[in-house]
């Protein structure tokens, strides 16, 4: 009896360039990226949107197993300011940064570290990850000092402020997150640190995540917004910027509003030795496997040069 003849469906064969394609096009970047470190600030919608969050976890547990050290520092000013609303404690913003009491400090340190830092873990893990919770008083992973002055916003002079318990980073201690690194485990990083004095601090999540990345050496910082990245004078995405390129624009005025400290910060973590840092729309699902694994990413990327 004649065998019978296979036929490979038109579907099957598609199906398989298309897999081939979107490996092929992944493989350098694997390769680029293979036990380097990449610090992930989390925060905006990908945090308080199902799904994105969920994708987001995947994609972390993914950048794992594909032999990318991820750090991810995350935020939580939304679920703080609910968290405050609920027990009727007044909140009061200066020049961005939330001011902090002693009363609203606890409810900081118990929203951050508590609640949203094991939701952030338990996600991760029940996509096949192993995360582990931090924030940075574990093993003095980061140590602040109270904010005392701060620029005026219209005339960029030095003033003083009083806003309570929020700190800037002063020492950044490694080591922990280097042990973890070097384990099948993920670090997932609540932005609260100790003064030197033993004091709570809350720390900017964006500024705690440029910091860690400038002292890891990072290979890249991504950092996950609510818009599509830098936008030029026409409202058009900028995709690509050296170090150069982003102070002039900050300088003619196209680069405005809260987007000018989020691109001086990438402007200073550049500086500092990362290879770069990316602006990323956190609305996309998978953005953050979109941008390291492919040739397009979805945000702007600040890097020093383009040699």
């Amino acid at each position: 009896m004649a065998g019978k003849e296979f036929v490979e469906s038109p579907r099957a064969n598609t199906d398989a360039q298309t897999k081939a394609r979107i490996l092929a096009e992944a493989l350098p970047h694997l390769i680029r990226y293979d036990n380097e470190t990449v610090v992930v600030k989390f925060g905006g919608n990908a945090m308080v949107d199902e799904a994105l969050a969920d994708a987001f976890a995947k994609d972390i547990a993914y950048l794992k197993l594909s032999g990318v050290n991820p750090v991810v520092v995350h935020g939580g000013g939304p679920q703080i300011g609910a968290m405050l609303k609920r027990l009727d404690i007044k909140s009061d913003f200066v020049h961005g940064l939330r001011v902090t009491d002693g009363q609203t400090v606890e409810v900081v340190e118990m929203v951050l570290a508590g609640s949203i830092n094991k939701g952030i873990v338990s996600a991760i893990n029940r996509q096949g990850g192993k995360a582990v919770g931090l924030c940075g008083k574990d093993a003095n992973l980061l140590i602040a000092k109270k904010i005392t002055e701060m620029p005026d916003p219209e005339t960029n002079e030095i003033k003083p402020v009083d806003i309570g318990f929020v700190g800037d980073p002063v020492k950044v201690n490694t080591e922990i997150i280097e042990v973890i690194s070097r384990s099948d485990l993920i670090p997932v990083i609540a932005p609260v640190a100790a003064s030197a004095e033993g004091e709570t601090l809350n720390v900017n999540a964006d500024t705690f995540a440029s910091s860690l990345a400038a002292a890891l050496k990072a290979k890249r910082l991504l950092l996950l917004t609510d818009v599509p990245g830098v936008l030029d004078k026409d409202k058009k995405l900028i995709e690509d910027l050296t170090v150069d390129e982003a102070r002039a624009l900050i300088r003619n005025g196209t680069i405005t509003g809260g987007m000018i400290p989020k691109v001086e910060g990438c402007i200073e973590v550049v500086e500092a030795g990362v290879d770069a840092v990316v602006i990323i729309d956190g609305r996309v699902p998978h953005c953050v496997l979109l941008e390291l694994f492919t040739e397009h990413g979805v945000g702007t990327i600040v890097r020093r040069s383009r040699d």
